[in-house]
């Protein structure tokens, strides 16, 4: 089996102008005979408003290693159903498939691994007459690849942590001291 036990990253890819199709996945990467894969078939099961999928490029065509994406935003309608199902899982996929592709991924490992993806899909998505799927693929895709080749690579690494303590701030919040 792999000895990959668990590996996390995160990354974030923000939207054109415009839009709210911000990308910013939360992963774990390790065997399935470890922690991550104990995660994932708890994961299994379904929870009213966090429909949880499979990563599939198209029907019949689910990615390797499996990955599981899970909602972290309640999905309240069809629309957001369909989102996090089409274009978000498109993405999701596809990132994954291009991670083995070139290397990322531990091609001899794809069966003997597995991805939890928690995935954002902000709810004014859903009733945006004006929402661009291809801005949404695009950082779905961007950040999922992201998040992979750091948790790949361990980063940031603590050494880049300490240093960028004082340097980097929360996009959010900002403490004063």
């Amino acid at each position: 089996m792999s000895h990959i036990v668990f590996r996390a990253a995160e990354a974030t890819v923000f939207a054109k102008e415009g839009q709210a199709t911000d990308a910013m996945p939360e992963i774990v990467i390790g065997a399935i005979d470890g922690p991550v894969g104990h995660a994932f078939a708890n994961l299994m099961g379904q929870t009213a408003g966090h429909t949880r999928m499979f990563a599939i490029r198209a029907c019949n065509q689910m990615v390797k290693p499996a990955t599981l994406m899970v909602p972290k935003v309640t999905l309240k309608d069809s629309k957001n159903v369909e989102l996090f199902g089409g274009v978000v899982q498109a993405g999701t996929a596809d990132a994954i498939v291009d991670c083995l592709i070139e290397g990322i991924l531990p091609r001899d490992l794809a069966n003997e691994l597995c991805i939890i993806s928690l995935v954002w899909i902000d709810p004014r998505c859903a009733k945006d007459p004006n929402l661009d799927l291809q801005d949404m693929y695009r950082t779905n895709y961007e950040a999922t690849k992201l998040a992979v080749t750091r948790a790949m690579n361990n980063e940031p690494s603590v050494d880049e942590l300490i240093a960028n303590r004082q340097k980097m701030k929360h996009e959010m919040f900002t403490p004063q001291f």
